[in-house]
């Protein structure tokens, strides 16, 4: 058994002096099967911690039920950590922002329209708790106490950002305390008053959140709570990046000389992010101030590794510093960069359209009105609305009430334009028919990932409130497609290049797959999976991100299945696979 905790503004580990130089991780971005490779490379660099939020729309993707398994084995991530004499720090939220889909909420909590989300409200409490009684039983005999790994469990997620019910709060650490968790607990928020007066409780360690200016920060939380230690809950090494902006990077000496002032200031502290890896599939969040802004599919952070695991020259300049402060020569590297193949180009010659494939792979709803996707059960990927307009009638602006967040609109099959959230928006015409005559009208929209941070992560997706000129259309059908299994799908030789849909091929990999990036090269909008993964979202149009990274797990020797579904429209029907990514696409002014 073991003993983490902190006395006057030192932290003791069983006793000794501690201080704690961690970095974040998140299992859930991350293939399981480099673990260990990732988490060896945060040993190798000095570290002596690894941190990680716990994704809760993962874990219990529906109410009721958990999945604990493959890429969300975290009591298997844990465990790699301890073999390799790694502590951990432990975030479980429930709300985690991470950039990740909702901030780690599970929409499905959408569904209860009166529920007010991270505050005391019982119905809330309610599903944090049947969540917890899943999460945490795993995770108990893994803290220090019980002789695991576990120093550290934060109180959810930078609290102070959104609100200050401390009555929540609490209720977050009684549920803890119900259940074992004896480690040490925390909060962490940003240097400011508001901040640290709404996120923090009296009896418990509070961490402070920054990228920049140490001593500003620290000073200010010593101002709010003296007498414990210095801590820097996350070093934000570099930033996200969203669709239609800029690829973020930073110095890695600016990066390692603030952290070398940290550590002699006598400050523990964990960089985020040490590896930040990939929003795999549709979990990527967004933000929404001034206006909507989707996060990318790369979750690259300009962290000490790249997204695809490589050392980067931060790694060197951090270890180096580690050294330094510790006055003790690391063992030499054993770690290595995965090696990266270009298997080259890949020509999609199988198709099937949007409107066939809506068929294949759903029901559809219902409805006289267009309902928001939530509300027919579907919490992730894209909505085909379908009706028709009978004349006469004369010509109309198409307007909506809501488009949420991005919708293609055809007519009789013809792609009209699109509307996209805070970006883009067509004035798109309904023609004047004769008695007689009728109007097919389609609009396929993407949930293009839902609000992270701030007050508007109640984000309901899809569209509501079709409108001819004032007149609201009614009689819709309503196709979900979440794209979870694409199996059904039947595809043919004849493609329309000008309608969205989704495009097959197959190629052949003679020897053991390698890590590799898939550059979309004909494409403009959509979702690319690898025998049947779904490995994100590209956005060629907006940048700055246009490669995906295919790790080598997703692939097999022999042959392999590439579906692309396409949004928009397609120049060509090819792919290339390389072995250099590309995440900085100019802007132009």
């Amino acid at each position: 058994m073991g003993n983490f905790n902190y006395s006057g503004d030192k932290f003791y580990l069983n006793g000794e002096e501690f201080t704690v130089i961690s970095g974040a991780m998140h299992y859930f971005r991350i293939p399981r099967e480099y673990w260990r490779d990732r988490l060896t490379k945060l040993k190798e660099c000095g570290f002596n911690t690894v941190e990680t939020y716990t994704c809760w729309n993962l874990h219990e993707p529906v109410e009721g039920q958990f999945d604990f398994s493959g890429m969300l084995d975290l009591p298997a991530y844990i465990d790699i950590a301890n073999e390799l004499g790694l502590y951990c720090i432990l975030r479980p939220g429930p709300y985690i922002c991470a950039e990740w889909e909702s901030g780690g909420l599970p929409a499905w909590l959408l569904n209860y329209k009166d529920m007010n989300l991270r505050c005391n409200d019982p119905e809330f409490i309610n599903k944090v708790e049947n969540y917890y009684n899943a999460l945490l039983p795993k995770i108990t005999d893994k803290l220090i106490t019980n002789g695991g790994n576990i120093i550290m469990m934060q109180i959810e997620n930078e609290y102070g950002s959104y609100g200050n019910d401390h009555e929540y709060m609490q209720k977050i650490a009684d549920i803890y305390i119900k259940h074992n968790i004896d480690c040490l607990l925390f909060t962490s928020d940003g240097a400011c008053n508001s901040m640290l007066n709404g996120g923090t409780l009296p009896q418990y360690l509070c961490v402070a959140n920054f990228g920049s200016r140490p001593d500003e920060n620290f000073a200010k939380l010593e101002e709010f709570r003296p007498n414990q230690p210095r801590m820097c809950g996350e070093y934000w090494c570099g930033w996200f990046d969203h669709w239609h902006d800029m690829h973020h990077t930073r110095e890695p000496e600016e990066l390692a000389g603030l952290f070398k002032d940290m550590l002699e200031s006598g400050a523990s502290l964990n960089f985020y992010m040490f590896h930040g890896g990939t929003n795999f599939g549709f979990m990527n969040g967004a933000n929404h101030y001034e206006k909507f802004e989707p996060t990318i599919t790369s979750y690259d952070y300009n962290a000490l590794l790249s997204e695809a695991g490589d050392l980067t020259p931060a790694y060197f300049a951090v270890r180096k510093v580690i050294e330094e402060y510790t006055g003790k020569n690391l063992p030499p590297l054993t770690v290595k960069n995965t090696e990266k193949v270009a298997y080259g180009t890949v020509n999609l010659t199988e198709y099937v359209d949007v409107f066939t494939a809506a068929k294949q792979l759903s029901e559809p709803v219902k409805s006289p009105v267009c309902k928001f996707m939530e509300d027919i059960g579907q919490y992730y990927g894209y909505t085909l609305y379908s009706s028709t307009l009978f004349g006469p009638s004369e010509e109309h602006d198409l307007n909506f009430d809501a488009v949420n967040d991005r919708a293609n609109i055809y007519f009789d099959g013809v792609r009209k334009g699109y509307i996209e959230k805070s970006q883009h928006e067509d004035n798109i015409r309904i023609p004047a028919l004769e008695k007689g005559q009728k109007l097919q009208i389609d609009i396929l929209n993407e949930n293009m990932g839902r609000v992270n941070y701030g007050p508007h992560i109640m984000d309901r997706k899809g569209i509501k409130g079709v409108r001819a000129g004032l007149q609201y259309h009614f009689g819709w059908e309503i196709f979900p497609l979440p794209m979870d299994n694409l199996s059904s799908l039947n595809y043919s030789k004849e493609i329309d290049k000008n309608v969205s849909g989704f495009y097959r091929a197959t190629f052949n990999i003679d020897e053991q797959p390698k890590d590799t990036f898939i550059n979309p090269v004909g494409f403009h909008k959509g979702n690319i999976f690898i025998n049947g993964f779904n490995l994100g979202r590209y956005y060629t149009d907006a940048g700055p991100q246009i490669t995906l990274f295919c790790p080598a797990p997703m692939l097999k020797s022999g042959e392999n299945e590439i579906i692309v579904f396409e949004s928009d429209y397609c120049d060509e029907a090819i792919v290339e696979f390389t072995d250099t990514p590309i995440l900085d696409k100019k802007h132009e002014e």
